[in-house]
């Protein structure tokens, strides 16, 4: 096993950081040949994340279908090789560490996993499921003690200890989701990566599940990275969020300061595209339609991964220099030309509006939405 210095170990207790991610990608090749089976690319899912999580919080990942999100949950967990960076986990440096020494740091971290009825052995019983990891890591304390904890753990997932002797199939999607829970919790994590909890959860047992997770945090003082993309549950259960696209990191914040004043333009999109009960809010709310299709990870573009996309992208600076994340207010990062803008002073938070846009854009080429003039061009000095 492999430490940190003592100085990164003192700064992460000094912060209360669990999980500290620097610079981590995670690059699969792409290969072509039947005989000599060449690499002709890379697939750039992770390209260069950095985050960290507190002890106790839950982190929310959010982002498009293929953004990355999955993969870097599970590099995290080196449940997937990656390619560079590093994870340190409590002062241990992951990327470095092997064999038993691993074995035994993933005892403290545990995955839910996004389809409940895959991620369970449908031969196993759930009392075999939950005893597995009890013995891999050497927890199994003899049969009485083990059926204690057992039925103490189901019980605490709201499930009845008759479930013991049944099969997965014998459960509904959200039973199946608890025993994945009930799974993880077996042996005592620190860190849960709950890849897509809900997703593939009926509505009304979506909020079950979301409130279990909540209420076994507080339990067993957990700490949580929660990987979704519905913005509703994230900022429901969440204490900080990250968005993701194109394979990295584009803007972090609190959950509450992410949801109410977004500075990335595609953090702005992705909140657009949310469904508003009050007719009277839809009708007032911001409104940005995001044009093309998402680029290739396997041909990301050059400069900003998002100005392919982005209505307000800078020509000259967006196309060719890639901006990195960094803080443009107290605990809130962007990697975004346009809110390094907000943050010198060259223009306020907000004031470019896809509806001022839309009017100017009478005076103004047509291709000023897609890109060619600069926010200064559209808005004026």
């Amino acid at each position: 096993m492999t430490s940190v210095s003592p100085a990164t170990q003192k700064s992460a207790a000094d912060t209360g950081v669990l999980v500290a991610v620097d610079d981590l990608k995670v690059h699969f090749p792409i290969r072509r040949g039947l005989i000599l089976d060449r690499t002709v690319g890379y697939v750039y899912a992770v390209d260069g994340v950095d985050l960290d999580i507190r002890r106790g919080e839950t982190y929310g990942l959010v982002g498009e279908s293929g953004c990355g999100k999955s993969t870097l949950g599970r590099a995290m967990l080196r449940l997937v090789e990656p390619t560079g960076g590093r994870v340190v986990f409590d002062g241990v440096d992951l990327s470095a560490t092997h064999g038993e020494a691993l074995r035994r740091m993933r005892r403290r971290m545990q995955m839910v996993f996004q389809d409940p009825l895959s991620s369970l052995d449908p031969r196993q019983s759930v009392e075999s499921i939950l005893v597995e990891g009890l013995r891999a890591h050497g927890l199994d304390r003899g049969r009485e003690a083990t059926g204690r904890r057992l039925r103490e753990l189901l019980s605490a997932v709201g499930l009845p200890s008759t479930a013991l002797r049944k099969y997965p199939h014998e459960f509904s999607g959200g039973q199946r989701q608890r025993i994945g829970i009930a799974r993880a919790l077996t042996v005592d994590p620190d860190l849960v990566v709950a890849d897509e909890p809900v997703s593939a959860l009926d509505v009304s047992v979506q909020a079950q599940v979301i409130n279990l997770l909540a209420d076994l945090q507080q339990e067993f003082g957990l700490t949580y990275l929660v990987i979704a993309h519905d913005l509703a549950v994230v900022r429901h259960i969440s204490d900080r969020v990250g968005v993701m696209y194109l394979g990295g990191i584009v803007e972090e914040a609190g959950s509450d300061e992410l949801y109410v004043q977004p500075l990335h333009p595609y953090t702005r999109a992705l909140l657009s595209a949310v469904p508003v009960p009050d007719p009277v809010l839809e009708d007032r709310r911001e409104r940005i339609l995001l044009t093309g299709d998402l680029p290739s990870p396997a041909a990301p573009p050059a400069g900003c991964r998002f100005h392919t996309r982005c209505p307000w992208r800078q020509p000259k600076r967006c196309d060719t220099e890639r901006p990195r994340l960094r803080e443009v207010a107290p605990g809130h990062r962007v990697a975004c030309h346009w809110a390094e803008d907000i943050r010198d002073g060259r223009i306020s938070p907000h004031e470019v509006r896809p509806e001022l846009v839309e009017e100017e854009s009478a005076l103004v080429p047509d291709t000023a939405l897609t890109g060619p003039a600069s926010v200064t061009e559209v808005l004026g000095p």
